[in-house]
């Protein structure tokens, strides 16, 4: 809407035979393109919201799907791992059909006590049909490797659990971020869309108070020099929200090319008083899940950091795989116990000649059964087993420098990321007056200047100071709500959309 009416304004001065420069006609030219967010009225993109952004990431993002898919395959490994404890039964049958039943020359005189001693005679061994049949069980009665791996398993099972967790609170964080910066790409499109406006308004008085002598050609020189000026300053910020339309339809797997309208506005956000605020902007203020503190100290930074010790999925991810590599090695210690497993089989052979008879009769059939133990103790492998010890103890170590190392990084960060949310808290305070002031500087400018008690240059400072004091102000909120995102995640405290909202 603030598009057209600007490039009307342009289109009224072109018709009153004002400024033909062609830095105005090109200045109106980017504001009416059909691509443009400014005309966004005519070619509406889908409608979002902050907590719609993060349950569309939930259900679409590759990154936590990838990380579910890890789960499973982590579930089945626990699967996998108690199976080792539980006994095994295998059955095996066959059946062999012999066209020519083997057999082999013997002395005759075994079969013929009245044959000469070096006569032979070829003897058959078993039939035409043979059928076998095995069932054999095992169940490990002492295994240390297979009792802990189980346990291992239940760990891994939670590291992957702790990782999906992570994933989803990265991605929940980046789009949340993604999502103010495509509030404050808006909004910078938005101010220097004003700016255009008020330097045409400008123009066009300066115009008039030429005409009646009481302005200079320069004033209009100088302001059709400062609409040009702001073109690529609007092609640039369109560039930038393009650029961040982009990612976050990635991030939220959307068709290629979808075009967003984020629903907020980070200029008229109210963070000491949220009542004061519309009902897009309260969603967005309220989706956070730490609240900071009043005053930021060492202690109100100690107690978020006992609380990131807890939640913090990074740090759970780090102590689940201290846990892990001494499960390792202790599996690698427990080659050295003896293993005592149970085992037991039942077989059932039968042959029989001519066509087969499954099994045969009575007669023709046979059994087995047998049960035992089996008691293995290792006794020397080369040193190989001391070495794995070592390398599993080193591996320890090693995860818990880690865990150490993650820890301290995560207390420096929530106290830096407090002293962000604090700090950005404070200087939009400030800058909600200086947008203020710079609006009333604005207006005294214009008066004086249509007075002719003012100077254009003074009137076109005072515009400056009003843009900037507007884009710091979105700037200052932008800064607050990202530092909230990430203090959300450094903690663990990650907010999520309720369910079915």
């Amino acid at each position: 809407m603030e598009s057209r009416r600007a490039a009307g304004s342009l289109r009224r001065i072109s018709r009153r035979g004002g400024f033909g420069a062609p830095a105005v006609v090109l200045t109106a030219a980017i504001l009416l393109l059909p691509g443009s967010i400014l005309g966004q009225g005519a070619e509406a993109g889908r409608s979002l919201t902050l907590d719609a952004a993060v349950n569309l990431a939930l259900d679409g993002n590759r990154d936590v799907r990838r990380a579910r898919l890890t789960l499973a395959e982590a579930e089945g490994r626990v699967s996998e791992a108690w199976g080792s404890v539980f006994p095994s039964i295998d059955l095996t049958t066959s059946y062999n059909r012999n066209l020519t039943p083997p057999g082999s020359f013997l002395p005759a005189i075994f079969v013929d006590p009245d044959a000469a001693p070096d006569e032979l005679r070829f003897i058959q061994f078993g039939a035409d049909n043979v059928w076998s049949n095995q069932i054999y069980l095992e169940q490990t009665l002492f295994e240390a490797r297979a009792f802990i791996g189980v346990g291992a398993a239940g760990r891994y099972q939670a590291f992957q659990e702790e990782g999906v967790r992570g994933v989803i609170h990265d991605v929940v964080t980046r789009v949340r971020t993604l999502y103010y910066d495509l509030l404050l790409a808006r909004e910078q499109a938005r101010l220097i869309e004003r700016s255009v406006e008020r330097v045409v308004q400008s123009l066009e008085e300066t115009r008039a108070l030429n005409r009646a002598g009481l302005s200079s050609d320069y004033d209009v020189l100088r302001l059709e020099v400062e609409l040009a000026n702001l073109e690529p300053q609007l092609r640039r910020a369109e560039n930038e929200f393009r650029r961040m339309e982009r990612e976050l339809v990635t991030e939220l797997d959307l068709p290629p090319g979808t075009t967003l309208e984020v629903q907020g506005a980070l200029a008229e956000m109210n963070l000491d008083d949220l009542a004061l605020n519309s009902p897009e902007n309260l969603r967005i203020l309220e989706f956070a899940g730490v609240e900071p503190p009043a005053t930021v100290d060492d202690a109100a930074a100690e107690a978020l950091y006992e609380r990131a010790r807890v939640a913090n999925a990074q740090l759970q991810q780090a102590s689940l795989n201290e846990e892990l590599r001494n499960a390792e090695l202790q599996v690698e210690r427990s080659e050295y116990l003896p293993r005592l497993a149970l085992f037991g089989s039942y077989d059932i052979q039968a042959q029989q000649n001519g066509s087969p008879d499954f099994f045969g009769g009575a007669g023709q059939r046979g059994y087995g059964r047998n049960i035992g133990l089996r008691l293995t103790i290792p006794i020397f492998t080369g040193f190989e087993r001391s070495a794995r010890v070592e390398q599993r103890r080193a591996t320890l170590g090693a995860a818990q420098v880690e865990t150490e190392l993650a820890e301290d990084r995560i207390r420096d960060e929530v106290r830096s990321l407090l002293d962000e949310v604090d700090e950005a808290r404070l200087r939009a305070r400030s800058q909600a007056l200086a947008v203020r002031q710079a609006e009333r500087g604005f207006e005294i400018a214009s008066a004086q200047y249509r007075e002719g008690l003012g100077s254009q240059l003074e009137l076109t400072d005072a515009e400056v100071a009003l843009r900037q004091s507007e884009f710091n102000y979105a700037q200052a909120v932008f800064d607050y709500l990202s530092a909230r995102a990430r203090l959300d995640r450094t903690v663990g405290e990650v907010p999520l959309p309720a369910a079915g909202s």
